[in-house]
């Protein structure tokens, strides 16, 4: 049985160009920063593939190579220069984890998923003090919804945080290499392994290295730890290779088939709630069966897709993205996620199309 992988939101296989650079990477196996010939010339592949992604992402900022997408928050939320932080109520987890650990502020969204705007105006200097680099907030935001899909129009969300002298941090995981890197972002999150590069690497830009406390080490004083060459370079190679559109339109010809046969059924496509739908990842609720018991099912038929609820320590829990949006629990609790990757095609669609209306027709 030929196997259809429909979950590039989780991650997405290498690109070939990526494995080449790999290979590139593992013979320049040096410390970029030791100070031999050996070194050197590892620095030097490191620094060309610093300016090959700026170049490929439109960044005019700087770059801050990164193990990936968790590590380059974490970075930002403990090394930015800033008093208070407020993160979105949809955000991943990876962002999210802050509000519990911290305390952060979560910042409401609406019923589309798009930022409340006032929500956010009254998080930005919550002390009530002037603006200020003595009051100055961090804001992080998801450029595109790793659930739901939803994108956030990012010029509005920081027009705010910048009327309040804050520093806007963009979650590109699920759209750098995909979409461009929106304006007015001040520091942004890349992990390759979304876009067809290898896993364990990424990146953190920022607008200027002023933003940030250094730590010492390595990568300019801004992080510790030798750099993944390899990964590097992998990284760079697929940023160069991935198209806009991200999705081909013969794939967007089969999710609108696909829409078509979900509200035949009687399921539910969330994009139709969503301020901004977006083309490569869409959630939707079958009636009538649970989403791990079609996660399941799907798997035994050969695809793989999965769960719109998050799963944590082994116990089911209703998405917080779904329930900040303020989605009834019963249809949260039938939501699963497909998503679209670099490789997919109009006939893998086709066939999860036929397999989704095949299931929900059972159910009834």
């Amino acid at each position: 049985m030929t196997r259809i992988y429909l979950d590039h939101a989780a991650t997405s296989p290498l690109r070939p160009e990526a494995r080449l650079a790999l290979e590139e990477g593992f013979a320049i196996w040096a410390n970029p920063s030791s100070p031999h010939g050996e070194g050197r010339k590892a620095r030097a592949a490191l620094e060309d593939a610093r300016a090959r992604v700026k170049a490929a992402l439109g960044w005019d900022g700087e770059v801050i190579f990164t193990s990936g997408a968790s590590e380059a928050a974490l970075l930002a939320f403990d090394r930015a220069v800033v008093i208070h932080e407020a993160v979105s109520a949809v955000e991943h987890d990876a962002i999210r984890q802050f509000v519990g650990q911290r305390g952060v502020p979560e910042i409401a969204v609406q019923a589309d998923g798009s930022i409340d705007l006032a929500a956010l105006a009254a998080n930005i200097s919550p002390s009530g003090l002037v603006s200020g680099i003595e009051n100055r907030t961090l804001v992080a935001i998801q450029h595109v919804n790793s659930e739901t899909g939803n994108q956030q129009d990012i010029s509005r969300v920081a027009e705010v945080v910048h009327a309040g002298d804050g520093l806007l941090l963009v979650d590109c995981a699920q759209s750098a290499g995909k979409l461009p890197v929106p304006e007015g972002a001040d520091m942004a999150i890349v992990a390759a392994h979304k876009f067809g590069g290898p896993v364990g690497v990424g990146a953190l830009l920022v607008r200027d290295y002023a933003m940030l406390t250094a730590s010492g080490g390595h990568e300019r004083g801004y992080r510790r730890g030798t750099e993944n060459l390899p990964g590097v370079l992998g990284m760079t190679a697929a940023l160069e290779v991935a198209g806009t559109p991200y999705c081909g339109w013969d794939t967007a010809s089969a999710i609108a088939r696909l829409v078509d046969r979900v509200r035949e059924a009687g399921g539910e496509w969330l994009g139709d709630r969503l301020a901004a739908p977006n083309a490569f990842i869409h959630a939707i609720a079958m009636p009538g069966i649970s989403a791990a018991s079609q996660v399941m099912r799907f798997d035994m038929a050969g695809f793989a897709v999965s769960q719109g609820s998050a799963c944590s320590s082994g116990a089911m829990k209703t998405s917080a993205v779904l329930a900040a949006m303020g989605v009834d629990p019963d249809v949260a609790a039938r939501v699963i996620r497909l998503s679209l990757g670099w490789c997919s095609t109009e006939a893998e669609v086709d066939a999860f199309a036929e397999a989704w209306a095949a299931m929900a027709k059972a159910s009834k």
